[in-house]
This record gives structure tokens, sequence and C-alpha cells, in this order.
């Protein structure tokens, strides 16, 4: 049974194997990379509260995993560095690719009104476009703010999830500023599934999942377990630990209820990036960022000034990254099971550093 506390949290919120402590393979200075240095990037995501953490790096030819923590509470059983894991925000960019697919079959139109294809869902329809949902520069309140203290125990319709915001004001006039809200990908979601008539899973499975071969890769809707390999997840009240692996997801539905893997992740971005999946003109639409915000897909600052595209994801007791350098020569997926709140853990721009600086 979830706690009724759950809604907060859930409001808050993306080869050689080396494990533990322990280096294997390759000697560090035959890599650009420093796998000592991700090792111990790990290791202080563990010291600071995670349960377990997995990466997935690939630089040119060489492919890696790393992983540090334990896949369970008070157990030694290592994370595994093919478990399966919630994605959560990671799943917009699968359906941005899905909605522009169908932008360049000519079915819809990137700044069309979302009124016309989903007439009287939203009291400001009319001025909200296609691309304003992709971009979050539609102003549309987030519905996470009226979530119920019962999500994760029960099912929610793409429709009720809209509905807690639909007579709300606008945050913003659109396309004047940029605000992320999960409201945007849930109507993205309704949208495939009025333009396909079919449910938008069917859609990304089709377009994405199978053509790539992302068979670790799933869409849960009800169901409440991970399938496959994976770590369990903690969130602590009162110093006492809350198993949070199991929940119905569907109260994230298009903006973030997808499971996958650090491979299959890896491969999906780099099919994106390498344009195997929308077509040229639209890929650069994707890739062109207001406020770090492209359409689906989000571009990270480092210091060494490298740009790198990709995603975060969290939902409660995940939290991943997936990222890519432009010519998709280097990319990284990592996943976090939570110990404590992901608030807490620390590391994430440091292994970013690491892998593309």
């Amino acid at each position: 049974m979830l706690m009724t506390s759950r809604a907060v949290a859930l409001a808050a919120a993306v080869g050689l194997v080396v494990a533990g402590t322990g280096v294997a393979g390759a000697a560090p200075d035959e890599d650009r990379i420093d796998r000592r240095v991700v090792q111990r990037v790990l290791d202080e995501m563990v010291r600071t509260g995670a349960q377990g953490v997995q990466v997935r790096i690939a630089d040119g030819r060489r492919e890696f995993t790393a992983r540090a923590g334990t896949a369970e509470a008070d157990s030694p059983e290592p994370v595994p560095v093919d478990g399966r894991f919630r994605i959560a925000s990671i799943t917009k960019t699968f359906v941005a690719t899905v909605v522009l697919q169908l932008v360049d079959e000519r079915r819809l139109e990137l700044d069309a009104p979302v009124a016309r294809y989903l007439p009287g869902l939203l009291a400001h329809g009319d001025g909200v476009t296609v691309r304003h949902l992709l971009q979050h520069t539609s102003g549309v309140p987030d519905y996470l703010a009226w979530l119920p203290d019962d999500a994760g125990t029960r099912p929610f319709t793409p429709g009720e999830l809209v509905a807690l915001i639909a007579d709300e004001p606008l945050d913003f006039a659109p396309g004047t500023a940029s605000g992320y809200s999960n409201t945007n990908y849930v109507l993205a979601g309704m949208l495939v599934e009025r333009i396909t008539g079919r449910p938008y899973g069917d859609a990304v499975t089709a377009r994405i999942l199978r053509p790539l071969g992302l068979r670790s890769t799933s869409l849960p809707g009800t169901r409440t377990q991970i399938p496959g390999p994976h770590a369990r997840a903690y969130l602590r009240f009162d110093d006492q630990a809350l198993d949070v692996t199991e929940y119905d997801p569907s109260f994230s539905w298009a903006a973030g209820e997808m499971i996958s893997t650090t491979a299959d992740l890896n491969r999906f971005l780099d099919a994106l990036l390498d344009g195997r999946l929308v077509r040229p003109a639209r890929l650069r639409e994707m890739l062109t960022a207001v406020e770090g915000s492209g359409l689906g897909v989000s571009f990270y600052e480092l210091s060494c000034g490298i740009p790198v595209w990709g995603h975060n994801g969290r939902i409660l007791g995940y939290s991943s990254t997936v990222a890519s350098s432009r010519d998709t020569g280097t990319r990284m997926t990592f996943a976090v099971s939570w110990a404590w709140d992901f608030g807490s853990v620390t590391g994430r721009q440091a292994l970013m550093e690491e892998v593309f600086c």
C-alpha cells in the first residue's frame, strides 16, 4: 500500500563491467574517459542517497558499464547492469518523436492549435499549438500540482489528468516563456491517439521500439511491476524505508510511464540524433532550444562548451539521464534507484563532465 504522502513526492518528480569499487578491462590511460573517475562519482551517488546506480557509456567504438550500490536493501547483490528502471520524463522524447513523424506524414501540423485536434478539452486550446506542447512553451499548468494523494494506488485516464487543470488560467501567454509542464505531454499523447485512432503506446511500439529492436523497453499502462531484472527503490519517512518499486504509473501516462534499460536508451538516442527516426528538417526543429528545451529533448550546458542533447527522468523511486554528443560519438545513460529522496544525491553533473569533456 502506498502512503498518501507519495503524491507530494510524485509531484517533485529522467561490455566491460565495473562493479563496486573495482575496475575491469583496459587500463584507464587507453581511454579518453577515466573509468576510475566514473566509479568514484557512482560511489559518491550511493554515499549521498542512492540505493544503486548503473551507467552505460559509449565512446567511439568502445562501450562499457559501471555500477555502485546494491539491487536491494540489506542485500549484497549488485545492481544489474542490464536492469530495467522507470525512465519517467525520458518518455517525452519517445512521444515527441512520434508526433514529429506524424508531422512529417502531414497528418498533423506543428503550428496548428491544439483545439483543432482536441476541441473543447482546454479552455485556452485555441492559443496553444502542438509546438508549444513539445517545447514546454504552452503556459498550460502542470497537473502534478493538483494530483490527488491516492496517485500510484489506482488507475488514472489521461482525460482525468487534463481535467485537473482544464479550467485553470495559463501560467503565461503561449510562446512568451518556457515552463516545464507534464500536462503538455499528456496532451501530446492524446494527440497521437486522436490522429492514429490507436493507443499512443501502439504508435511508440510500432514506430520506435520494434524497428530499433528495443526489446527491454515497455509501456506498463496500469501494471505495477517492473518486468525483468531491476533494482528496487526506496523512500524514507522518519528514518523508515518504504519500498516504492511497485505502483500504478498511469498518473504519468505519456508524460513519464515508460520502463527501459541503459542499452535501449543509448540505442534510441543514437538513432534519433542520427536522423533515422525523423526527417532532417524536423530534427533541426527538434534541436532548436528555447531556454534549454527543444521539442522533446533538452540541451545540457557543460563547462567545456561541447553541445550535449538528451533528457532527464525522475519519478518516485527512480531517476535517470540519457545524453549524447550531437554526432552520437559519445553517449551515456545512467539510472539511479533511490535509498533516500533523489534530491540528496550528488554527482550527475560531475559524471557528465567526465564523459563528455
